[in-house]
């Protein structure tokens, strides 16, 4: 924190950001710009995307740290614990940061920086974007390791009501440490268009990642149903991923090619350009915390259907939205309705959901972070004993061997600086700019 006691230098960490395309990859965009704004110092640092890796400077003077880690799975990069730690720690210390923000309950390197972070005493502070659940092996495993992660954190930050109960039940942590910070949308960039569309022929568009989460196989039986329902209704289908060949054998069985429109991985500067060309959204998810994508569409004028899931109810007013239950009957019901209240709607996100908004309730939780108490090792290694009698033991061991490895990694720098000195101008010139060679 400055002398003022007012500003933060601020870490953001996620495997998730552009150029990927997704919701937390705008959040964490957009709050670093309107946190710059009021006067922070923001870093984000996240792994190499193709030959994107090195320091990159973006809009706003924002510095971005491409580690050179390659995606593993989904994004993700592979889980090393220890193995990130020199990276973090020289980051933390050149960027002379304050506080280290974790994006994503999914991201392996969210999770390993907040490790080290705590390790080396930096407040710390969790945004969780998803909903999971408890019965399934996946949903089981993450949430052990989110209760690992919170078991020794500062201030977490859920998107909505329903992800913070999700959150603090998956992880056990008090619901006093945990605030509700909604998403937003640019609504510069997301604007009406000046025309009004003709509802001679309505056209609802779908703009997803085509995987089952979304709801894409919700999506196979309910376009048929309603091509069939409405004859004067097309659909334009915006996303890629491996749920996209069902749909693409749906629309030859049914001989839809000239009503179903399929568009592939439309870039986000892209989105509106399509979002206006229609006058239904439809989202099909079949879990979701938040859901920028329906702020946008709203933004844009659309009439949004949706599936009643998560968090979704609280993002738009009744008149704005039409929800219905993850079943084809009930969608295709919920979008005749939509039909019906048609011509459209009065988009007003400027005045419900503001990134600028956004930014002063995180600065908030920045300030609340920075004035807990500072603790040793000895003091905080009882609470990772809480989670479970194996766990707690192991995650323990652990961060006992992250405290060594960073008192190693202490001692090298103060004995021998001159060979960390030429590794580190190795590593800058290598692996931080390839580029230049």
């Amino acid at each position: 924190m400055d002398g003022d006691g007012k500003r933060h230098r601020i870490l953001m960490v996620s495997d998730f950001f552009f150029p990927n395309f997704g919701g937390v990859e705008s959040h964490i965009y957009y709050l670093s710009q309107c946190l710059l704004k009021l006067g922070h110092k923001v870093v984000v640092m996240t792994h190499a995307y193709g030959s994107r890796s090195g320091v990159r400077y973006v809009t706003g003077g924002l510095k971005v740290y491409y580690v050179p880690w390659k995606p593993f799975l989904m994004q993700n990069t592979l889980p090393t614990l220890f193995l990130t730690f020199p990276i973090v720690r020289t980051i933390l210390i050149r960027e002379k940061i304050s506080v280290v923000h974790g994006h994503q309950a999914f991201s392996t390197l969210c999770h390993e920086a907040l490790m080290h972070a705590r390790t080396m005493g930096y407040k710390v502070v969790f945004t969780d974007h998803s909903l999971y659940g408890f019965a399934d092996a996946g949903s089981i495993h993450m949430n052990k390791v989110l209760q690992f992660t919170l078991a020794d954190f500062d201030q977490a930050i859920c998107v909505s009501h329903t992800s913070k109960e999700n959150t603090v039940l998956r992880s056990g942590i008090s619901p006093q440490k945990v605030f509700m910070v909604p998403n937003a949308v640019d609504t510069a960039m997301f604007t009406p268009s000046p025309e009004r569309l003709s509802c001679d022929e309505i056209v609802i568009v779908v703009i997803s990642r085509l995987v089952y989460r979304k709801g894409a196989d919700l999506l196979v039986e309910v376009i048929p149903e309603v091509c069939r329902l409405f004859p004067k209704v097309r659909f334009i289908v915006g996303g890629d991923g491996p749920k996209r060949v069902r749909l693409e054998e749906m629309r030859e069985k049914f001989s839809l090619q000239d009503r179903v429109e399929m568009l592939g991985a439309v870039p986000h500067a892209q989105v509106r350009s399509v979002l206006i060309s229609g006058h239904i959204f439809l989202n099909s998810s079949l879990t979701e915390a938040f859901c920028i994508a329906i702020l946008e569409a709203a933004s844009c004028g659309l009439l949004t259907v949706s599936t009643r899931v998560g968090g979704v109810p609280e993002v738009l007013p009744d008149d704005m939205i039409v929800l219905a239950q993850p079943a084809p009957e009930d969608m295709v019901r919920a979008v005749k309705k939509a039909i019906d209240m048609l011509p459209g709607i009065d988009p007003q996100m400027k005045k419900l959901y503001s990134w600028d908004d956004v930014a002063k309730r995180t600065e908030i939780v920045y300030d609340r972070a920075m004035q807990s108490s500072k603790t040793d090792l000895l003091e905080r290694l009882p609470r990772y004993l809480t989670c479970g009698a194996w766990a707690g033991k192991l995650f323990c061991l652990v961060m006992i061997i992250n405290y060594l490895l960073w008192c190693l990694l202490e001692y090298l720098q103060v004995n021998f600086y001159p060979y960390f000195y030429h590794l580190e101008i190795w590593w800058k010139s290598n692996l931080l700019f390839p580029s230049a060679h």
